[in-house]
C-alpha cells in the first residue's frame, strides 16, 4: 500500500500525537470491529467499493429518466443527508455551477415553493424529480412531492390528457431513493404501484450524513454530467481512504489524526473549535459538515464556515486571547492565475492560527472548477471517519464504556421535534384555503 493519498495533504501543529501512540491500535480496533456490521450504522465504510459495481446501472438509469420525459433538469427533493451530501458532491466535483442541471426543494412554505417553481420557469414538466427519503414518510419531502405530483397531473390534463393518462405521464418524471423493502418504505410502495423508473436505494445502516456515496448522490452526479471514469476514480480513492483509516499507523492514517486532533482539544478543556473552508468549491460542504457536527458530535460549539467571506467578522472572536479555540483550514491547491495571492493569503492565515492555538491545514488537489475526483473521494470519506474517531478517542482516553452502538452514528434526539409533527398537526400536500 502506498503511503497516504497524494491528492490530500494535511499539516498539523500544536498537538502532541506521541501522547496517543500507545493507544492507536486500540482506537482502530474499536472502529474495525464495528465497521460493516449489521446495526452499527457503519456500512458506509465499504460503500464506495460496493458502488463501484453499480456505476453502469446508475448512469443507465439517469439516461433513461431523461429520455422518457425529455426533461433536462433534475429536482432533488429531500432533506438533511438526502440534500446536503448531494449539494456537497456536486460542488466539490465542479458540477451544476449555474444550477443548469439540478435544482433542490426541501422547504414547506409558500414563498419557497413559488421560488422553486420560478426556477423551473413555472413549468413542472421541465424537470424530473428524485424523491429521497429512507422511510418514504418524511413530512418535508412528502409535502413537496405531493404538491409537484398534483401540478404535473394538472399540467398534462391541461394538454388534453385524461386523468389516467396524466397520472401515467406524471409518473415518468419520478425516481425514488429509499429503503429497498416496500414493507418499511411508503415511498417504495408508491414507486412500485405507479411504475416509477428503476431502483435506487438508501442502503441499510448508512446514516444520512454519511451517505455521500449512496445512490442519491451518485445518481445526481451522473445526471449532472460527471464522467463515468471520474466517478470510478472518486469511488476507488474513497475506498482507499477507508483502508488507510483502518490502519494502525498514525503516520498514514490521516482520518485518525484528525479525530485525535479534535478529541485532544476537548480532553484539554477546549470546548470551542473552528473548521474553515476556503473558496466557493466548498460553499455547500459547509452545510454538510455542519450537519455532521450537529448530529454526530452533538454540540453547537464548532464553527464551520467558508472563507474569505467569514474571515474578517470571525477573526475578532478567533484571535481574542480570551477565547481558547483550535482551528482547521481546508484549502484548494491553486494552479491558476490567482495562485500567488491565494498561497500568500493562506500563509497569512496559517501563521495567525498557529500563533493562537492547535491547528491543521488540509490542502486538496483541484482540477478546473472543482477538486480532482481522487481528492473528492478521499476528503469526503476522511471527514466521516474523523467524526467517528473523535468519539472513540475521547471515550478510550477517558475510560468511558462504549454503548452498543456508537453515539456519533445515532440521532435519538431528533425524535423530540418529530413527535410534535404527528397526530394530524401537519398534512403533506395540504392546500390552504
Amino acid at each position: 500500500m502506498s503511503n497516504k493519498i497524494s491528492d490530500i495533504n494535511v499539516k498539523f501543529t500544536g498537538v502532541d500525537f506521541s501522547k496517543y501512540q500507545s493507544k492507536v491500535s486500540e482506537f482502530v480496533e474499536e472502529f474495525a470491529k464495528r465497521a460493516n456490521k449489521q446495526g452499527q450504522f457503519l456500512n458506509w465504510v465499504n460503500l464506495p467499493e460496493l458502488q463501484l459495481t453499480r456505476v453502469d446501472e446508475l448512469y443507465s438509469l439517469a439516461d433513461k429518466l431523461k429520455a422518457q420525459t425529455g426533461a433536462k433538469k433534475l429536482s432533488v427533493m429531500g432533506i438533511g443527508g438526502s440534500k446536503h451530501t448531494v449539494e456537497h458532491m456536486l460542488s466539490i466535483n465542479g458540477l451544476n455551477i449555474c444550477a443548469e442541471a439540478v435544482e433542490f426543494y426541501s422547504d414547506v412554505d409558500s414563498a419557497s415553493l413559488e421560488r422553486f417553481l420560478y426556477r423551473l420557469g413555472n413549468d413542472v414538466t421541465s424537470s424530473n424529480y428524485m424523491i429521497a427519503s429512507k422511510s418514504g414518510s418524511t413530512f418535508e419531502t412528502k409535502d413537496g412531492f405531493l404538491r409537484v405530483l398534483n401540478m404535473l397531473i394538472g399540467a398534462y390534463k391541461a394538454k388534453g390528457q385524461s386523468e389516467d393518462e396524466a397520472k401515467k405521464s406524471a409518473a415518468k418524471h419520478f425516481i425514488a431513493v429509499t429503503d429497498k423493502n416496500a414493507e418499511k418504505s411508503e415511498l417504495r410502495r408508491t414507486s412500485n404501484e405507479n411504475g416509477w423508473l428503476g431502483d435506487l436505494f438508501i442502503h441499510d445502516d448508512v446514516g444520512g450524513r454519511f451517505s455521500a456515496f449512496d445512490d442519491h448522490a451518485l445518481f445526481t452526479l451522473a445526471y449532472a454530467g460527471m464522467k463515468k471514469e471520474d466517478m470510478v476514480k472518486m469511488l476507488e480513492t474513497a475506498q482507499k481512504m477507508s483502508t488507510l483509516a483502518l490502519t494502525a499507523d498514525l503516520d498514514i492514517n490521516e482520518a485518525l489524526k484528525e479525530g485525535v486532533f479534535w478529541a485532544d482539544a476537548k480532553l484539554n478543556g477546549i470546548e470551542a473549535s473552528v473548521h474553515q473552508y476556503m473558496g466557493s468549491i466548498f460553499e455547500n460542504t459547509v452545510y454538510w459538515h455542519a450537519q455532521m457536527q450537529n448530529e454526530s458530535v452533538k454540540d453547537t460549539l464548532k464553527q464551520v464556515a467558508k472563507v474569505p467571506d467569514a474571515m474578517h467578522h470571525s477573526a475578532e472572536a478567533h484571535f481574542n486571547p480570551a477565547n481558547k479555540l483550535v482551528f482547521a483550514l481546508t484549502v484548494p491547491k491553486d494552479n491558476g492565475v490567482c495562485r500567488e495571492n491565494a498561497e500568500a493569503y493562506i500563509g497569512a492565515l496559517d501563521k495567525s492560527y498557529i500563533s493562537t492555538g492547535a491547528f491543521f491545514n488540509e490542502e486538496v488537489a483541484t482540477r478546473k472548477m472543482g477538486l480532482t475526483p481522487e481528492a473528492a473521494g478521499a476528503m469526503t470519506q476522511l471527514r466521516a471517519f474523523a467524526t467517528v474517531y473523535q468519539e472513540i478517542v475521547e471515550k478510550i482516553v477517558k475510560g468511558i464504556a462504549f454503548p452498543e452502538v456508537l453515539d456519533s452514528v445515532l440521532q435519538p434526539h431528533v425524535e423530540f421535534y418529530k413527535k410534535n409533527l404527528k397526530g394530524g398537526v401537519v398534512v403533506p400536500g395540504r392546500i390552504s384555503k
